[in-house]
């Protein structure tokens, strides 16, 4: 255990100003991250991945009938006073939103490998996983997914279902992933000529119809429907899977997402699961 003084904090979200805290190395992760365990009033601190502001935006409470919006009544022995609340801390506010939001899906959610999970359903994962980010006009775009089959016999039994997350790179939290090989996206057409002609292979045309979920440009506007194929979906996978390898080691991590697509199983491929996350964060298994 070790003693922090004031000064010595690591950055983390609504932790300044502490007076005295303790923290220690909670684990080390298969990728040799450290993850920090703050010690305050018994409340260990999370460890986050990634939060979509978008999508928690797209929760709100439903106000009280009896609630006056903008007053505080301050009361004494001596009598009562109505005060205006002080300015909203943003940080405090989206992590009491992340707070309510998690009591709600942890109440609704069902796990992302569950047989009646449809498109458009909020669910729950928790999952050794590798992520990557993509190349070129892909390059706001990250993939999280769930081991190759072969790599988790533990995981591949309990779940017997595959995992493509798709997001967007500026809801990522402190953590570089791998780039893909962007060759993978595209191909080259001989067009009988002293030049070739440049097309999406079947992974680029998935990552292109996930695009337009996550592009900046579009921010606020809804998004078409995602088309996509089968055979598309499992060569976008197979990029996450090749960009590691055989030996990737992937993180345990957990989190809530929007299911985008359910493909069934095939006599080649198991069950799929495509979504977007909410939130993704280090799962410490013990």
């Amino acid at each position: 255990m070790t003693v922090a003084q004031a000064g010595d904090e690591p950055d983390l979200p609504g932790t300044t100003g502490w007076p005295l805290c303790l923290w220690r190395p909670d684990q080390v992760a298969d990728d040799g991250r450290i993850g920090l365990q703050l010690m305050t009033g018994g409340c260990a601190v999370r460890e986050f991945v990634y939060i979509s502001e978008a999508k928690l935006g797209q929760f709100r409470a439903e106000p009280s009938r009896f609630a006056r919006k903008g007053i505080l009544r301050l009361t004494s022995p001596v009598g009562s006073l109505d005060l205006e609340p002080p300015a909203n801390d943003a940080e405090r506010d989206r992590d009491l939103r992340l707070k309510q939001v998690d009591k709600h899906l942890e109440e609704r959610a069902e796990w992302f490998a569950d047989p009646n999970v449809q498109p458009g359903d909020w669910v729950w994962f928790e999952a050794p996983l590798q992520y990557v980010t993509l190349p070129g006009a892909f390059q706001h775009i990250v993939l999280f997914a769930d081991p190759a089959p072969g790599q988790h016999a533990e995981y591949e039994q309990e779940a017997n279902c595959r995992l493509l997350m798709h997001g967007s790179m500026r809801h990522l939290i402190g953590y570089a992933p791998a780039t893909a090989d962007g060759t993978a996206l595209e191909g080259m057409h001989d067009g009988g000529a002293s030049f070739g002609i440049k097309f999406l292979t079947s992974a680029g045309q998935a990552v292109s119809a996930l695009s337009t979920q996550h592009d900046p440009v579009a921010e606020g506007v809804p998004a078409p429907p995602v088309q996509l194929t089968g055979s598309a979906v499992h060569d976008l996978i197979e990029i996450v899977d090749q960009t590691y390898g055989p030996m990737g080691a992937a993180a345990w991590m957990s989190g809530f997402a929007r299911v985008t697509i359910v493909l069934p199983a095939s006599d080649t491929t198991a069950r799929c699961v495509v979504a977007s996350p909410l939130t993704v964060e280090s799962a410490h298994r013990q």
